[in-house]
């Protein structure tokens, strides 16, 4: 599959899903239909995690320059985290303020 093309292949997919999921095909078929399901998925998820190790993130430094960084999914996730952790525990209660969530970023992790 040297033109493979993630769209397409995910489309393909989800045809497969809706014929197996009819009932309507015989058995050699479904099974055929299946195999053929298995390999697009594991080649949708090749492309995937080589599109994840080309995304890098964008950081500000202190001093306001953007530095390029790889991108690591799980200390991302642990980041986040963390942050919307600490920012719940020095927050005062809803009751306490207006209710609204401030789109300030103070942080400058958005742009």
């Amino acid at each position: 599959m040297e033109d493979f093309k993630f769209e397409k292949a995910v489309e393909k997919l989800e045809k497969i899903v809706e014929v197996l999921e009819s009932g309507e095909i015989p058995l050699d078929e479904a099974l055929k239909k299946y195999e053929e399901g298995v390999k697009l998925a594991r080649l949708c998820n090749q492309k995937l995690a080589q599109a994840e190790k080309r995304i890098e993130v964008l950081t500000r430094q202190l001093s306001g320059q953007l530095v390029a960084e790889p991108f690591n999914p799980e200390e991302e996730e642990k980041s986040i985290r963390k942050k919307t952790k600490s920012k719940k525990e020095s927050q005062p209660s809803e009751d306490a303020g207006s209710g609204e969530e401030s789109d300030e970023d103070t942080e400058g992790l958005l742009f």
